[in-house]
This record gives structure tokens, sequence and C-alpha cells, in this order.
């Protein structure tokens, strides 16, 4: 037992989801109670995998550990390999703990349970296999799985209210518009993605990143007539738009803020969450490391971009009157700033700056996986007992729901960064990280970071202080132990990374440094 679990702990982790998930198939649909427990309870599995994973890894040793190789699909030499470093673990971590939270929150489904369960652990084997894989051809095999639970869990459980109007002044539920906008952005990415993946094991004859890491910065080889200088072009900029996508990077952001608004509570919490750290991934994994010359080169246009998405996410979300409109405006806000570590890093890359930036744009992701699934969760228990999300129909709400309104507080300043919380930490070392290289740009990004505050503020305001709204008065519930039971592990994370972020930290830093 110990032997397999040492040598194929990765494979154990990446599919005991999808395991859980055929079991969940063969158990009777209309139990309810029974599928949601089975679910949840499964859903422990990868993460005390995870754990154990963590507890084994060795944070001094460089590069990837645990690797495990095995023929896939030899006449074009990509193998089924997977390995982890300190970054792809911290993901692997993050994913394998929300998920069980998110299926803890998701208990008041109610249509199709035995569907929803058995996508979410499907979407769970998709994601982490992106983080796991270290073959090409692999790496965009899960990144497609990942993509269509996703577009279901949207389009199927999503909300039932509004409608959009499309071309030809035809109207569709507002949850099929954001699903279809949310497939058709992912798809047009990964359409260039595959390409470039092609691309790339032609002209080096291997999937394998390894081998890539170590050929391909370096290698001389035309494609079609083409120079090998106008073939690494062409593929930068294929990952480079797949991954922004991803992100999402202003200004391709636009289908995130409809994706969230429209989504479940549990599919916006693993796609806060998790999915949106994808593209981020991408970018460490493959673009800095096979790319470095491009990279450097257009580092200071991903900057801008970054920055733009610093502001208007702010500005954006300061101007919503829709809670979970406001919630979802500030992710594309704080992945900005994991953006722009990165960015700083392509641009100086080996410098103690470049260091510091990468390790908070890693942090970050992290950090924000935890806080914004927290908010989202949030306003989903609110909108379960007030049936709107609109800001303006909520007031003085903490003398009904202390409980919630405090949690609702420490979750809010983590996102606003307050320091001795985990998001101070991470937006502190990009920017720290990032003054030195891109100065101008580092101060631009200051006024999102004033508008942060007054996001949060508002939201924080207008739902809890102010006069009371009396039609919420005597039949206003507060937050129940299950939903507590959810909430207060991302809590603790997050008051633990503030107070002492060495624990993690560490198992990055490591990992970066291997990167440079």
């Amino acid at each position: 037992m110990d032997f397999i679990v040492n040598n194929y702990l990765l494979t154990l982790i990446l599919f005991t989801p999808t395991l859980g998930a055929l079991i969940l198939f063969f158990l009777p649909g209309e139990n309810k109670s029974l599928i949601r427990w089975a679910a949840f309870l499964l859903s422990f599995i990868p993460l005390a995998l995870s754990l154990a994973l963590w507890f084994q890894f060795d944070s001094t040793q460089a590069g990837f550990q645990f690797e495990q190789r095995a023929a896939w699909y030899p006449a074009i030499n990509s193998s089924y390999h997977l390995g982890v470093d300190g970054i792809s673990l911290t993901m692997v971590l993050l994913t394998t703990l929300l998920t069980p939270l998110s299926i803890l929150a998701s208990f008041g489904i109610q249509d199709r349970v035995k569907a929803f369960m058995m996508l979410f652990l499907f979407l769970e084997t998709g994601m982490l296999g992106v983080f796991l894989a270290l073959d090409l051809l692999l790496f965009f095999v899960f990144w497609e799985i990942g993509l269509v639970p996703m577009y279901f869990l949207i389009n199927q459980w999503g909300s039932e209210k509004g409608e959009r109007t499309v071309w030809g002044g035809r109207k569709m539920p507002a949850r099929a518009y954001a699903s279809f906008k949310f497939m058709i952005y992912t798809m047009a990415g990964s359409l260039g993605l595959l390409l470039a993946i092609q691309m790339i094991g032609v002209v080096s004859g291997t999937f394998d990143l390894m081998e890539l890491y170590r050929i391909w910065p370096s290698l001389d080889k035309p494609l079609f007539g083409l120079s090998i200088n106008v073939v690494k072009s062409i593929a930068f900029w294929a990952f480079t738009i797949a991954f922004a996508l991803k992100v999402p990077v202003w200004p391709f952001h636009t289908w995130l803020p409809d994706a969230h608004t429209e989504a479940p509570t549990a599919g916006s919490m693993i796609l806060a969450g998790v999915l949106l750290k994808l593209g981020a991934y991408g970018f460490l994994r493959l673009v800095l490391p096979l790319y470095p010359t491009e990279a450097r080169t257009y580092a200071g246009a991903l900057a801008f971009l970054a920055v733009m998405a610093i502001i208007f996410g702010a500005l954006a979300s300061f101007g919503q009157s829709d809670f979970k409109r406001l919630v979802a405006y500030s992710s594309v806000n704080h992945m900005g700033f994991v953006v722009l570590g990165i960015a700083a890093a392509a641009a100086a890359a080996g410098t103690q700056d470049a260091h510091i930036a990468m390790n908070g744009a890693v942090l970050q992701m992290f950090n924000h996986g935890l806080s914004a699934a927290g908010m989202f969760f949030l306003v989903g228990v609110i909108y379960e007992r007030t049936h709107t999300r609109d800001l303006n129909e909520y007031g003085g709400l903490f003398p009904l729901v202390p409980v919630y309104g405090a949690i609702l507080m420490f979750t809010s300043m983590a996102s606003l960064g307050l320091p001795g919380l985990n998001g101070f930490i991470s937006e502190f070392l990009v920017v720290r990280g990032s003054w030195p290289i891109f100065s101008v740009y580092t101060a631009l990004a200051m006024i999102g970071l004033f508008f942060t505050g007054a996001y949060i503020l508002k939201g924080i305001r207008q739902v809890l202080h102010g006069p009371l709204n009396e039609k919420w008065a005597g039949h206003l519930t507060e937050i129940n132990a299950r939903e507590v039971f959810v909430i207060v592990p991302l809590m603790i994370l997050i008051l633990w990374i503030g107070v002492y972020p060495d624990w993690i930290l560490g198992v990055i830093n490591r990992a970066v440094t291997a990167l440079f």
C-alpha cells in the first residue's frame, strides 16, 4: 500500500475525483441527501492525498518531485508525465481544499443533484490535470476537460432570473448567454493554444516539458520555410492570448462578470478560486520558461494590461449595485496584481526584484482563491435568504445577522488587503518587486488599490450598516452551522498566511528560484 501511495500519489490525486463521480453514478438518484453527503465525503479523498503530498514534499529540493511517466502516445513522443514543484503543489492544495467546501456550499441544490455533483468532481480532475501535467498534449487535454463541466454548471444550474438580448433582437436566458460566452471565449483561446502546441511538437520532436525546457529556448530549426524566431513568436502569442483570456486580463475580461453572476454559488467559488488561476499558471509554467526572450520583449505590454485590469476592475466593481457582480469585477482587479508580478519577472528575470514579484504573484493566486471563494459564498448565503443581490435592497442587516456580518467584514478585509491578513502579504510582495522594474505602472496600480478599499467599504456599508430595511426584520435568519463550516477553514488560512506566511512562501520560493 505504501508503495502505491508513494509511487502513484499524483495519479491517485488526479483520478480519485473521477472515481468518486463514477461511484455517485451508481447511487440511487432519488436519495438526494445520500448523493450530497457521498459527494462531500468522496471529495475529501483528494484533499487527504494532497495533504500527504504537501507533508512529503521536500521544499529544499529544486525541480519537480513525485514524477510519474508512462507511454501514452508514443507515435508522436507524447507521454503520461506528471510532477509537482512548489508552484503546482500550492495550486493542487487550493483545488482539493475548495472542492469539498464548494460541494458543501451547494447542499441547497434541489434539481438533478447527482448530475451536479458528478460534474463538479469531473471538473476537479480537469483542474488538477492542468497543474500536474508535464507534457504539453496532456496539459491541453486537461485544459479542455475543465471547460465542459463548468459550461453545464452555469447553463443548467445558474440563476433562473434575467434575459439577455442577442443577435437579431432575440432574447435568451441570462445563464445560457453567460455559459455560451464562457465557452466561446475559452475555446477561441484554446484553438491557438492547440495549434502552437502542435507546432512545438513538430519542430522539437517532443511534447515533454522537461525536454522542452532544455532545448526549446535555444532551438534553431525552421518550419515550413519560417525561421525559428518567427515560429517562436507565433507560438508565444498563441500561448499568451489563451492564458490572458483565462486569467482574464483586460480587455479580454468581459466573459467573467456574466459567468460569475449567473453561475450557482459553488460554481462561482470554484471559478474564482481555481479556474482563473489556470491562465496565470500557464504563464508561469509555459510562457516564461519557454519564451524568455519574447516574454522580456513584451513584458511592458503585459504590465500595461495588468494595470488596466487593476484600475478598471476596481472602478467597475465600485460602480456595481449587484453584490455578486461587484465581487466578480473584484477578481479582475486582484488577478491584475498576479499578472503585474509575472510581467515584472519576465522583464527582469534573475534579479532579486523579479524574484520578489514572482513570489508575490504565486502567493496572490493562492490568497485570491481563498478570499474570492469566501466572498462568493457569502453572497450566496445572503441571496438564499433574501432572493436578491441588489445592494440597494439591503441595509442595516448587522443587528439581524451579527455572526454573518462579522464573517463578511473579516473576509472583505482580506480581499481589501488589510495588514495581518493574507491579501496584504501577496500584494505587498508584488508591489515591492514590481516598483524598481515598472515604477510608473506600479504607481498607477495604486489607483486601483485605492478603489479596492472604496468598493469593499461600499459593499459592507450597503449590506450591514445604515438604516434597517424593515422588509427583512423578523424573518432574516442567521448563517447556519453548515455554512459556518464552509467559511471557517478559509478564514483560518486567511489569518494564518497573514500572520505567518513562511510555511507557504518557503515552498513557493524554491520553485521560483528554480524557474529563474
